[in-house]
């Protein structure tokens, strides 16, 4: 965000309102007192969002992206020939390959909700590099005419892109510019750092709490200053293992101890506050204080977090491939771009087996094409569907069946 659009960040009214000039992701007000804008640097050294961060760019980043050709009979054939297969199953650019390309856009995108890259194109049109972009660096800017112009900050540089030249994945908000989420989520954020910092400071000063040295006797300025020289680290915390008191002289301790302000709970809800912010089940980030009471196994909690989290967010990039980065020859030759998710649904070996048995016995896979997502070779007649003959319709239930599917009338005759 621009110095400019800082300065008239009052105009806004919320952040989903749709305006013209600079547009700005993160909130007008904040719902919470003392809730300090947390960066990146800051927000990932909290383990819990570090945990949550990595769990989606790894997971998302590590999944092929497929780029199929659909004919007429909306049939799929992997698009090998096709130059924008290599670039986006393969490599991006020359300096990333695609696993590193996408953790890089993903990682923008689940913190700041914006995912950018710039796109390099032939003669033709023809997409031939993608370079990702950092989304702090990014102003999205709508003109008069309502077009979109991306001002890009490097360095004391700036450069200007139209909208075609951008690949721009962005979260809820506007229509315009992705909402941040680590600006929404800064108060939980705010909570767990200080948190920490408590337990750090509590710990530096082995486990001590500040108190009060009581005595019965009034002392002179000057016996009060060597009395802190001489016991000021009863409080504060030092190596000794033996602290003497004399002349009647009693240490009471102020304030609560960690265990009488739930520390742990504190931190333990902080846990599943943040996890709860990045839309992931805290079980999957190794907190188990919930694993009994959730009622289900971790196969349905993992299967949930497929379908419910991963897949709207794939849903998402597959879009915006297909109308930003393909060209509309591209487009209309049946040209599309999909995650396979195979990879990331896989299964034990034993619900594996099951699932291929029921496809060759049904008609839905041949047997070569199972033993492929098994990664074994090709089998000779491997390549026919079968199907079981104990299925018939209903009403042709109590006659003969025949190999080819009929029954000779001498057959019924008897």
């Amino acid at each position: 965000m621009s110095y400019f659009s800082r300065m008239f960040k009052g105009w806004r009214s919320n952040a989903t309102e749709q305006r013209k000039g600079s547009q700005d992701s993160t909130p007008l007000t904040t719902a919470h007192d003392d809730s300090p804008s947390v960066g990146v640097d800051s927000s990932l050294q909290v383990s819990t969002v570090w945990a949550c961060v990595t769990l989606l760019v790894e997971n998302i980043a590590s999944l092929p992206l497929m780029v199929y050709q659909v004919d007429s009979q909306d049939q799929r054939i992997t698009a090998k020939n096709q130059r924008i297969y290599a670039i986006l199953h393969d490599s991006p650019n020359k300096r990333q390959t695609s696993m590193e390309f996408w953790m890089f856009m993903i990682l923008n995108l689940v913190l700041r909700g914006n995912a950018y890259a710039r796109i390099d194109r032939d003669h033709a049109g023809e997409v031939i590099a993608l370079w990702p972009l950092a989304s702090d660096q990014m102003e999205v800017i709508v003109a008069d005419d309502g077009s979109l112009v991306y001002v890009y900050s490097y360095g004391q540089d700036g450069v200007v892109y139209l909208e075609s030249d951008i690949m721009h994945i962005r979260g809820m908000g506007n229509g315009v510019i992705g909402m941040s989420p680590l600006e929404y989520m800064r108060s939980s954020v705010s909570v767990a750092i200080e948190a920490q910092n408590h337990t750090k400071r509590t710990f530096k000063k082995d486990a001590r709490r500040p108190g009060v040295l009581m005595s019965d006797k009034v002392l002179n300025k000057e016996q009060r200053q060597a009395v802190r020289d001489n016991f000021g680290d009863i409080a504060t915390g030092s190596g000794r293992e033996l602290y003497v008191l004399e002349a009647q002289f009693k240490f009471e301790p102020l304030g609560m101890s960690p265990a009488d302000i739930q520390l742990l709970e504190t931190r333990r809800f902080a846990v599943q506050d943040l996890a709860r912010w990045f839309g992931v089940p805290s079980i999957l980030i190794n907190d188990t204080s919930e694993s009994t009471s959730l009622g289900s196994s971790v196969q349905q909690i993992v299967d949930g977090f497929h379908k419910l989290k991963l897949r709207p967010m794939l849903e998402m990039i597959e879009q915006v491939i297909h109308q930003r980065v393909l060209t509309p020859k591209q487009r209309s030759q049946g040209i599309v771009a999909e995650f396979n998710l195979d990879a990331l649904l896989r299964s034990s070996l034993k619900d594996r087996m099951e699932i291929h048995a029921k496809a060759v016995q049904n008609g839905l896979k041949t047997r070569n094409e199972c033993r492929k997502n098994e990664n074994l070779p090709e089998l000779s007649g491997g390549e026919m569907l079968t199907a079981q003959m104990n299925l018939m319709p209903v009403d042709k239930l109590g006659e003969p069946r025949t190999m080819g599917g009929s029954v000779p009338p001498a057959t019924v005759e008897q």
